[in-house]
């Protein structure tokens, strides 16, 4: 008794046989002839059957072995077989499953061919032409080439090498040169070589698929001079692929696979950008996923696809298809450059698969080499798929490389660099890197004003001046340095201490709270300068001269938001960290909202960088609060019990004064004692 009768006589039934007898489930190959057997090996679950059965026969198997399913992997052209088969299954009740051929190859252009529907047609049509006849159709239908004038000179057969079948064809006066017992498959080369050495006209052949050599064929019959007479395939056929089928038994007999995903970084995407091992990978995978512009770069003719790039997705496909062990998930440039390998990577794992990633070559390789600059000492961001300012890092640094996602994105940096005074600053674009109509161009700002960038883009820029261009992060601007009219501003040693307190990141994403000048926002943007600042302020005369005060110090990552907080928060993205200079009474509703948000957000806030965790255990948000008088201080102190997790309060106060020159003598002149309460949130529903 077995699980499975396999009806075999195609690559796709040995295939599926090997899977079953890997997976240790009964099977009983059924194989029309000798040689079919000796292409298979028995095993502890797999026996092999050559003995011919009609209808009845097939019936009495079906009976003794009581299979759960009938596999009928024929080949295409054994009508009669494949019916009994069906015939037999129906009448006892088991499922029957016909596994079809891969049908690959069968669309492709075949140049001046000649189509018929058998191989009496093939002959008649022959029979009025001249030159040699190069026969691939099998010996079983070779004695319909008798019918051709002079068929003993003209038609050279190539048939399998058994001695059965070299004495049917010797019988029938196919001999010597004219006779050629091989097994296959022939590669292009080899069918080339053996059509031009036979001097042959006509090549005739049985669309049969990839797995029957049909692509070579046809390739090596164009490019040997011959005419292709093609004998059509049977009537289309209902059926399983491959692929198919191996799924369908995994849900039979629940079988486990061991599947192996490679996420493969496939360079820009141009011919010729994958690395050997890349293209290995693809290569042996039974399914390629990625996206459509991923997928179409590869060569993926007998591969299944997958068109998709969503990591949860892929995982649910892959999750509902087990049949498939040999994964390729194909990603753009590297895998460890701004990829989706990692996030991808935990969700095949969590599935059962084996993960690997293949390096690819990044963007930021090729187009610096294809500029002749070194990266080593370049500041690497990306801009696709975000907003994150670059002004901040031109400013400091001699070399910014950012991937774009935009068309308007390099004329957008164009006019900053105008707007903020960096002239001399130069831009290196690029654009479909590695494909045919890449383009790279450079030029300074003003050269881009109205430039339309292709959506695949990259640009170098390079501020050879940034030694007198960049800001010190370390070191806290004088009160003289900002712009200041009357509007008030956080003295410089209560700006120092409160900016201290905030512990900020280079990614962080900053509120501040009454803004004023924008002096505490200017220290904070240029702390976190691949972050963000928002400086919500009511007065207008403050907002304009906050705007200065940005042009000034370059802080392209410092946007004014006038109003009243906390209805001007809204839309703002979630905060990391929160200075409060003046709440205008609004203060528990403000570190309320900001809680809210950032728990919301799930302690963590979209920076240039990455994600970006706030200050404190756990990534909550930041609070520093300034206070002059007590009952904001009340206030303030209200909100860290309220809202501030508990060991995390730090209160202080700061009382400053400068000295002044009275005559002869230097007198101190105190400024007003600021307390400074900071503290964690806590996450609110």
């Amino acid at each position: 008794m077995c699980k499975v009768i396999l009806f075999g006589g195609t690559t796709e039934g040995n295939e599926t046989a090997e899977f079953l007898s890997e997976k240790n489930i009964e099977t009983l190959v059924c194989v029309a002839t000798e040689y079919g057997a000796t292409r298979m090996k028995e095993g502890p679950s797999l026996r092999i059957s050559s003995e011919r059965l009609d209808e009845a026969a097939m019936e009495v198997l079906i009976e003794e072995e009581k299979p759960e399913i009938v596999i009928d992997a024929t080949h295409p052209y054994a009508k009669e077989v494949t019916a009994n088969i069906k015939a037999a299954c129906q009448a006892k009740g088991t499922e029957y499953m016909r596994l079809l051929r891969d049908a690959a190859g069968s669309g492709m252009e075949e140049a001046g061919a000649v189509f018929v529907d058998s191989v009496e047609a093939a002959a008649e049509y022959l029979s009025g032409t001249e030159g040699v006849i190069f026969a691939s159709t099998g010996s079983k239908e070779l004695h319909k080439y008798t019918a051709i004038p002079g068929y003993k000179e003209r038609v050279v057969a190539r048939v399998l090498s058994t001695a059965d079948v070299a004495a049917e064809c010797e019988a029938l006066g196919f001999r010597g040169e004219n006779l050629i017992c091989m097994q296959g498959p022939f590669s292009k080369e080899l069918n080339v070589a053996m059509l031009k050495a036979k001097k042959a006209k006509y090549l005739v052949t049985k669309v049969t698929g990839r797995a029957g050599g049909y692509e070579e064929k046809i390739e090596a019959a164009n490019e040997a001079g011959c005419t292709c007479v093609i004998v059509g395939r049977p009537e289309e056929e209902n059926g399983m692929s491959y692929y198919e089928c191996k799924g369908r038994l995994c849900q039979l007999f629940d079988i486990k696979t061991n599947r192996a995903a490679a996420l493969i970084g496939i360079g820009m995407g141009g011919y010729g950008s994958m690395t050997g091992e890349a293209e290995a990978a693809v290569a042996e995978a039974e399914i390629v996923i990625g996206a459509r512009r991923m997928v179409e770069s590869v060569d993926v003719l007998d591969k299944e696809v997958l068109v998709e790039y969503d990591s949860k997705k892929i995982a649910a496909y892959l999750e509902e298809h087990p049949e498939y062990e040999k994964i390729a998930v194909l990603l753009s440039g590297d895998t460890g450059f701004y990829s989706g390998a990692k996030k991808l990577a935990g969700a095949l794992e969590n599935i059962g698969c084996q993960v690997r990633q293949i390096a690819g070559i990044s963007s930021v390789a090729y187009f610096m080499s294809k500029i002749k600059k070194s990266w080593d000492d370049a500041v690497i961001v990306s801009n696709h798929g975000r907003e994150a300012s670059l002004i901040p890092l031109i400013r400091d640094n001699e070399k910014v490389f950012s991937i774009l996602g935009k068309k308007d994105d390099v004329a957008g940096l164009a006019g900053k660099l105008k707007y903020y005074g960096l002239d001399k600053v130069k831009l290196y674009v690029g654009e479909k890197l590695s494909y045919e109509d890449e383009k790279i161009v450079s030029g300074y700002g003003e050269d881009f004003e109205n430039y339309e960038n292709d959506p695949l883009c990259v640009v170098c820029a390079v501020n050879e001046d940034w030694e007198n261009t960049r800001i010190n992060k370390l070191a806290r601007r004088r009160d003289e340095e900002f712009i200041r009219a009357k509007v008030p501003m956080t003295k410089f040693d209560v700006r120092s201490a409160s900016i201290a307190r905030m512990n900020l990141e280079e990614d962080s994403i900053c509120y501040d709270i009454g803004s004023g000048t924008g002096s505490v926002s200017i220290e904070m943007a240029i702390i976190a300068s691949r972050g963000h600042v928002y400086g919500v302020e009511k007065k207008e005369e403050a907002v304009a001269l906050a705007e200065e005060n940005k042009k000034k110090f370059m802080c392209d990552n410092f946007t004014i938001v006038p109003g009243v907080a906390p209805e001007a928060m809204e839309g703002l993205p979630a905060p990391s960290h929160v200075f409060i200079g003046g709440s205008s009474g609004n203060m528990e509703e403000i570190v309320a909202e900001c809680c809210r948000r950032s728990s919301q957000a799930g302690g963590k806030t979209a920076g240039s960088a990455g994600t970006s965790e706030a200050a404190g255990e756990g990534g909550s948000v930041r609070f520093v609060i300034n206070c002059i008088a007590l009952e904001s201080m009340a206030q303030a102190l209200e909100c860290s019990k309220k809202f501030g997790r508990e060991g995390s309060v730090e209160i202080s106060q700061v009382t400053s004064a400068e000295g002044h020159k009275v005559g002869p003598y230097t007198m101190m002149k105190g400024e007003n004692p600021i307390y400074i309460v900071a503290f964690t949130g806590k996450e609110l529903e």
